[in-house]
Parts: C-alpha cells; structure tokens; sequence
C-alpha cells in the first residue's frame, strides 16, 4: 500500500507535555511512507485554542514549501499561561502526494509570569515546629469545589523536595520533584492534572516536604552545603468550572502542619520510616487537624526563580526482583539484584508493630564474598522501616535513592531461614528518558559492555548527570557529561535533560566566563580544561542530534564566555598553560599517588582551547553571527599554530610520548595533514609497545579508538575493544560488572578493591566507547553538515577476525535509523534503514562497482531509493533516500584476512570449502572493474592491465601459485 502518513507528534521533544514555559515552542513529527524516497516537499500546521477548535486557529502556517519536520517554531499569537493548545499537520511529498491530516495533538501551557502566583511560600511556624527538625513535614488544607469542574491543575514546587496529595491520592507517579536545579537562579515548577480527583462534598490538599538536594548536605570533605535553612513549599490549585467561573487554592497561612512516619530522609544516606506515625487520611477532607501546628509565609524566597519544568521528570521505570539470597561468609543476610542499579528496593511484611527491617545498600560484594561499604565513604544508604502491625505492609523510600547491586537485611522476620525473595522488589528509578538507541555484535562481552553502558547511564542520569549514584558525591561533574554526552544522546532522548542542565551551567558560570568543577556548583572548584568545555561541546551536541538551534542560541554567549575566559589567561594569548586542570584524569600512565596523567596539562588545555573555539566559531555560523565567525576562525588558527610551534618537534612529532596527547592531536585535527600519518603510525605504534593496552583517562579514552579507526588502524581499535585483560573495557566485564567502573581496576585481578576513597563501580564516562561503536563498529553516523540525522552516514568498518556481525538502531527525530551487517568469509551483507524525509550516504568498504546486489538484484540507480553510486577510496559510496535496504557483495580483504592462516594458496586449495570461496573471489575480481581490489593483492604483480583479460579457465592456473598477503 503506497501511503502518506503523519505520526509522533512532538512538542518540546515530549508527546502532549503538560505544563511547558517555552513561549515559541517547537513541533516535529515523523513521516511514515512505504515508498523509497520520501521526501517531505511542504508541511501544513494548524493550532487551535484551548477547545480544540481548528476552524478558527491561533496559528494556521498554510502550505509552507520546507523539507523541515523537526524543532517548528509555534509562531502565532501570543500564547497564555496555563492553556491548553491543539495542533495537527499534514505533509506533501516529493511525488506529489498529500496526506491526511495527523491526529491532534496538545500541549499545555505553564503558569507564565511571576505576577500569576497568589499562594506564598510557607513552612511551619518555627516556634512550632523546628526547622531543622529531621522529619519531613506534613503540610495540609481543606477546600470545597463551588460548582460541575471543567478542570483543574495545581502548579507546585518546593525549597526541598515534595509529593502531592489530593484526597489521599498521590496526584502523579513523578518522584523526588522539583529536581536539582542551581536554586539560587533557577527552580522548577511542576504542573499536575487533579480533575478526577477532586470531589463535590469536601475536598483536602497535602503536602509532604523533606530536604532532598536542597538542604541535605551535598558534596564531600566534610562540607555539608545547603542552599536554605528553611524548607518550603508553594502550590496553586486552579480549578476551572463548566461556567467558565474560577476559584483558586493556594498555600497560605492558613494551612497546617505536623511531623509524620519520614523521620528522616536525606540523599545520601537515606530514609527512616516510622509507619506507627501515620495520620490515616491526612490530605483527605474532614481529617481532624484540631492538634496540628500553624504554618508560616516564608518571605526570603523569591518567586523571581520559578520557571515552568523543563527536564523529563524522576519515576520508577522498570522493576527488578532479586535473583538470590544467601548468607555471607560474616553471617550477613544479603539480597542480589543481578543488577548494578539506583533506586530503592520496595519490601513487604507482615509483623508485629514495632518490628524494624534495615536495609544497607551496597554495589560489590568483597573478595571473600561479604557485602562491602568502603566506597560509600560518608554516605550510609540506609533504610529503616518500623512497621504498624496490621496485616501485609509495604513501604519503599520517599526522598532517597541508592546505588546498589546488594542489600544486607537487618530484622526480617524468620530471616533466619532464608530472606523470602518475593517480599522485595528493586525499583529502578531516573530522569524518565525515552530510549532511542540500540547495539548487538556477534561478542556477547561487547554486548554485556553495551548493557553496562545503558545501565550506567541510566543510574547517573537522576536529574543531573552524576558522577556516581552511591557515595557522598553524586554531583554533576562537568567532565564527566561532554565526553559522554554522544554516547548519552544515542541511548536516550536526552532533549529535555541537558536542556534544563545547560541552563543550570550558564546560570553558574562566573562574569568572567569561567565554568564550575560541577554543576550545580556546591563545591566551588572551576575553570579546568575538558571540564569547563561542557560549556561548548554540550549545547553543540545537542544541536548535532535533534537541530536545536534555540538552544544553541540560549548557549552562545556562554560558549563565547569560556573562550573569552580562556584567551585572557596566562601571558601567551594562544596557550593555555595557567592554572590549575585535571588533566588526563586517572589515566594509568600518571605517576605515583596523583590523579593526573603524564600528558601534560598545557598540551591538553591547548588542544581543548582550539577544539572549542572551532565549536563556537561553527555555532556563530550556524546562528549567522559571521564577524564572530571570523574572528573566532582567526583565533582557531592561532591557537592550532601556537599548539604545534609548543607541542610538536621540527620534523612533526608529538613531543609528548603519551597515548592521550597523540589522540588529541589526531581527533582535534591539530597536526598538518604532512605529518597527519606519521602521528597515527607513533600512536598505533604505542599501543602495540603496550601489548594492545590503553594507558589513557578520562580526557583520551573517549577519543582513543576514532583516533584509530579514522587513521587507518581500526584493526588495533577492535583489539583495544576487546582486550579482555587489565586495562580494558572487557575487564571489567571479566569480572562480572553490571555497569561501567569509574576505575580500569576498581576490583583488581586477585579481588581486592583500588582505594576506598575514589573506587564507584558506577561511574559512565569510560562508557563513552559506546559512541565509537555505534558510529564505527555499526557504521551508523550523521552527516555533520546537516543536524538531526537529516543526512545520515552510514560507514560500518568490518571486525575482521573479531566479529562476524554488528547492528545499531537509533531513533531520531524524525524516525527510525538501523546499520547492520554480517560477514561469512568474505561475503558481506549491509543492512539499513533511513527514515521518510532524510538520506543516507553508504560506504561499502572493499566493495566494488558491478558486484553489489541489492536485495537479489545488481545494484544500480535504476532501483527505488538509489539516487547515485561511484567509486571511492574505502570502496564504492551509494547515497540513498529513505526506505530498507540489503547491500550484498564479497571484500577479498577480508577474505585475505580470514585466511591468514594460509600462506600459499595452496594450503586453501586443501580445504575444498575454502577453495570455493577463494575461485568466487577471484571471479569477482576479473569480472568488474576492480582495480582498488588489484592493488591491495599479489594480483598486482601480474600487472593491473592484463586482469581483464584472464579468463576462468586461467583461474585454477593462477591459484596454483599465487600467494597470500
């Protein structure tokens, strides 16, 4: 069926979101069409108002001529807080085709303007209650409902961190809101749909408020950062009426409040749970708080801050049941999740009251088998429950989570004989992202790393982009998030996320321009290189993979910030060799007791200096800021220059010898293309010298196998990859890891720990190998010209001996993208999808013209979908419009590869099944134009002119003598 469809409407990157402050905000959809080549040639938008009524639109675009379905500017009139808008599209194509008009779709406006709060932030009064009292606080009010509801919304937010309740309903299943924004500038306001919860006879609001990242001490050194000494919170119920009437519900004075059963909750050590404490019907009507303290307004905190949510919210998004208990050599009742993960565990028992269960997070368990804390450092992951004593309870923390793979239970009744392990249940908790990216390979090791990958992102992405999600850490180290954020944005839409952090980054960056150790900043460090860089590379990879050019433009004079910062450091305008850096951190060639690798901090600056200047000088081209697109090219070439006169000998090496200083070079392009190839040939060469070992750290890993790959060496890459001994990326593996270590032996080879003061086993940034394998292993890339998947690059490099087959899937915003491919001695079949509206171009490496199949047919621009096919140095390129396509053909070097093991033909002429595939290649030589093939053989002795007349008969002559490489 030849059809034309518009589906997976989008506002903000969200379905339907509820709540949004963006005023313009942005709409995309998706183009689902069976035939080869769709391309959009024009789009239609109508919106309507909050009735839905699309015969008199706020915004009717008519037919507007653009192949754009992503990141659509609402531009119609002014839009108002706290309304629901509808909007539909339709399409034209490319074969004049008209579709039908989408499904509606809506989002929801925010409460705009400061000026619409009439609640007021309010704590208990402080002569009642104290408020540095640890329990977190019930805070509660009745209301009635004057008429038949139309609607109602309550907007909410808190200084700490809140559940809402109606009539003893939770109002949504999001968890541990606001979030962790830099709450002096910035803090978020939740929007929460209540019509149904709302009654006619009698109605309650509660509240419930602990410290959260707010007032809990964050950070480390003993420093117990808050940014209050006051918890508070602040909701507005509106509720509209069928008769077009309003009344509101805000908090005020007049509210109560009392303590309850969360005698304590804090983020890094956890929760106590009291149940005996619980006011039954609390945020219901009617509940007699005749006992309950008075509440105060809390003037010192401003309404200026509030901005509508912007980050995806905090739920539960998968349950796990343990795999196991048992007791460990030290007598401990420990449960196993098989799973590395963060959250919390959800228990449920039936005791007598009084009865208390603690649970103690942990993520290994110790050489002799016992379940270990060192790591943890001050942070105590514990869980205390008291039971009530009246049937089957279940309880799992409010205001807390911890990382963990192991829980040692205290107090369990009959525990004794054995912890039942249907009473538990993991619940893993994050920033509620949409996954978007797949990869399998033919090593199921490569796949448990991918696994590792996914899982560590989904354990640091709570809120902010962590460090590590069980120490008393878990901040959001600048570093850490540029290095992974491709990695990140493959796996996850990740739109929403670093929307929100990003603002948090400029709102913390200093006048200067510098950037802080961590955003939010609670603990004061700054300005160190491939730290403070998260400032460019962030926004900038964003805009890469879903087009967001208003986000850019928000960033870009914070990105100019940091290079301004930068320039003015130091006497040398071209270095940066000032200050204090981390350097390649953790990396395995640094000396004895530091952090910091041998590559020199300078070289690293340097080179950090010219790879972001050349970011922002392509982020002004992109936003039309061409003065500063010159100057900004000019400054890149200064500082290029000043990089190789400082870094680089006369005749054109690295001066330094390290792994991560020639990465650089190579991946930041800072050596002339004379020497390009002697650089990739030192550092190949230094990875061989290290028995196939990497030496690198935070700064060069990420890097390390592009470097490779694009220089010629993807062999040595894929032998990095799958290096299985200590340091690699399978070593980890090797020993069992569920999710990426912040060290490349935080468990060593004789199970003892590296030091328990820096030793995560979840830790993502080493993960950020999983960009080189989507985009190199998989071959599924972007074009870079064109943001968002627009034009997609699909150039698998082949495992040779290591794999026989690797995929990728990524869902982009405007469909589906899937690479794959398998290999069987040399035969070679290439996989893939482009969705409606983009292109590919394809690399075949070792293909050749004339031997291509598509499908069961020769490949040629006659088919469907091929718009051009031509020969380049890796093979043949075929640029192809959207659709599904199968490339099979043979790769003798491949093939040479496979059989390697041979060193005459005529050891394969004695494996008959080798010998076939040996004749088949030889014919797919002579029978096509394939003198890239020629070249790379012994064929070439024979002379390159006279292939084209050998015959088949000639073959078996040939083969008799000829040689392998």
């Amino acid at each position: 069926m030849d059809s034309l469809k518009v589906s997976t409407l989008r506002c903000e990157y969200r379905t339907n979101p509820l709540g949004i402050g963006a005023r313009n905000p942005q709409l995309s959809w998706q183009i689902e069409s069976e035939r080869r080549g769709t391309m959009q040639r024009g789009y239609q938008i109508v919106v309507a108002n909050e009735w839905g009524d699309f015969n008199a639109p706020v915004w009717d675009t008519g037919f507007t001529e653009s192949d754009q379905s992503i990141q659509i500017a609402y531009e119609g009139e002014e839009l108002k807080s706290r309304t629901r808008y509808w909007y539909k599209v339709k399409v034209w194509d490319h074969f004049g085709r008209e579709s039908a008009w989408s499904d509606a779709a809506w989002w929801e406006m925010g409460l705009l303007d400061q000026g619409e709060w009439q609640a007021a932030w309010i704590s208990p009064d402080r002569n009642e209650i104290d408020p540095q009292s640890e329990p977190a606080f019930l805070l509660r009010k009745d209301f009635d409902v004057l008429g038949d509801v139309q609607s109602a919304r309550i907007y909410a937010t808190a200084a700490g961190v809140y559940e809402l309740y109606v009539n003893g309903e939770r109002v949504s299943d999001e968890w541990l809101a606001p979030g962790w924004t830099s709450y002096p500038s910035r803090l978020q306001v939740q929007t929460y749909e209540v019509t149904d919860l709302l009654c006619k006879d009698g109605n309650g609001l509660g509240i419930v408020l602990a410290d959260g990242w707010y007032k809990s001490g964050m950070g480390f050194e003993g420093k117990n950062f808050k940014y209050g000494e006051q918890r508070a919170a602040l909701a507005q119920l509106h509720i509209t009426y069928k008769d077009g009437t309003e009344s509101i519900v805000g908090t005020d004075a007049s509210w109560k409040a009392s303590t309850g059963p969360i005698q304590y909750a804090a983020i890094y050590h956890g929760e106590t749970y009291d149940a005996r404490l619980e006011h039954a019907g609390w945020s219901s009507a009617n509940f007699q708080d005749d006992e309950w303290k008075p509440t105060q307004v809390c003037s010192d905190i401003s309404l200026d801050v509030l901005v509508p949510q912007e980050n995806a919210p905090t739920r539960v998004t998968e349950k796990l049941r343990p795999i196991a208990a048992f007791v460990t050599p030290a007598g401990d009742n420990v449960l196993d999740m098989g799973q590395n993960m963060v959250g919390r565990v959800r228990v449920t028992v039936n005791a007598p009251a009084g009865t208390r269960i603690v649970l103690k997070h942990a993520e290994v368990l110790d050489k002799d088998g016992n379940i270990y804390f060192g790591n943890l450092r001050a942070a105590k992951q514990v869980v205390s429950y008291i039971t009530k004593g009246n049937g089957p309870e279940s309880y799992a923390p409010y205001f807390s989570f911890m990382g963990f793979r192991y829980v040692k239970v205290e107090g369990f009744p009959g525990q004794e004989n054995g912890l039942p392990l249907d009473a538990f249940v993991g619940e893993v908790m994050h920033t509620d992202m949409e996954p978007t990216g797949e990869f399998a390979c033919s090593d199921a090791r490569v796949n448990q790393l991918q696994s590792n990958i996914r899982w560590g992102q989904r354990g640091n992405f709570l809120d902010v982009p962590t460090d590590c999600p069980q120490r008393d850490e878990r901040l959001g180290w600048t570093g850490d998030a540029q290095v992974f954020i491709s990695t990140a944005l493959f796996n996850y839409q990740g739109g929403p996320f670093f929307t929100k952090w990003l603002h948090d980054l400029k709102a913390e960056q200093k006048p200067n321009g510098g950037v802080p150790f961590v955003v939010p900043n609670v603990v004061g460090g700054e300005n160190s290189a491939a730290w403070g860089d998260a400032a460019v590379i962030c926004p900038w990879t964003v805009y890469q993979y879903y087009g967001d050019k208003r986000l850019l433009a928000e960033q870009y004079e914070s990105m100019k910030g940091w290079i301004a910062y930068i320039r003015s450091q130091g006497e040398q305008e071209f270095i940066w060799n000032t200050g204090f850096h981390f350097g390649d951190w953790l990396a395995l060639d640094a000396k004895e007791n530091s952090y910091i690798g041998a590559t020199p901090t300078a070289l690293i600056a340097t080179a950090y200096y010219a790879y972001s200047t050349r970011i922002v000088r392509d982020a002004a081209q992109v936003l039309g800021h061409d003065e500063d697109a010159r100057e900004l090219n000019e400054l890149h070439q200064n500082v290029i220059q000043a990089f190789r006169d400082e870094f680089m000998t006369k005749t054109g090496r690295i001066a330094s010898p390290t792994q991560t200083a020639h990465i650089l070079a190579l991946v930041f392009d800072l050596v002339d293309d004379s020497v390009r190839a002697r650089v990739a040939k030192d550092l190949n060469q230094l990875i061989i010298d290290n028995d196939y070992h990497l030496t690198t750290g935070f700064v060069g890993t990420p890097y390390l196998c592009f470097a490779l790959s694009d220089s010629g060496y993807h062999e040595t890459a894929v032998k990095l990859l799958l290096q299985e001994s200590y340091p690699g990326w399978l070593y980890s593996v090797s020993k069992g890891a569920t999710t990426i270590w912040e060290h490349w032996d935080s468990i060593k080879a004789d199970g003892s720990f590296w030091s328990d003061d820096m030793n995560s086993f979840n830790h993502y940034a080493y993960g950020a190998i999983g960009d080189w394998m989507y985009r190199k292993i998989a071959g599924l890339d972007m074009d870079v010209s064109v943001p968002a998947f627009k034009k997609i690059h699909i150039e698998p490099l082949f495992g040779l001996n290591s794999l026989s087959y690797a995929k990728a899937a990524h869902t982009s915003l405007y469909g589906r993208i899937e690479s794959g491919w398998q290999v069987d001695k040399g035969d070679i079949r290439v996989q893939l999808r482009v969705p409606a509206n983009t292109s590919a171009q394809v690399i075949l490496t070792g293909a050749a013209i004339g031997a291509i199949k598509e499908g069961e047919i020769e490949l040629d621009t006659t088919l469907p979908g091929v718009l051009a096919i031509s020969e380049v140095d890796q093979g043949v390129r075929i640029l192809v419009g959207s659709g599904d396509y199968s490339f099979s053909y043979t790769n003798s070097d491949l093939f040479r590869v496979q059989y390697n093991e041979h060193s005459r033909i005529q050891d394969v002429l004695e494996d008959e099944a080798a010998a076939a595939v040996l004749k088949k290649h030889m014919l797919a030589l002579i029978e096509g134009p394939f003198l890239n093939f020629v070249r790379k053989s012994t064929i070439k002795q024979l002379g390159e002119n006279t292939m084209t007349g050998v015959t088949r008969q000639q073959i078996d002559a040939l083969v008799a003598d000829l040689i392998l490489l």
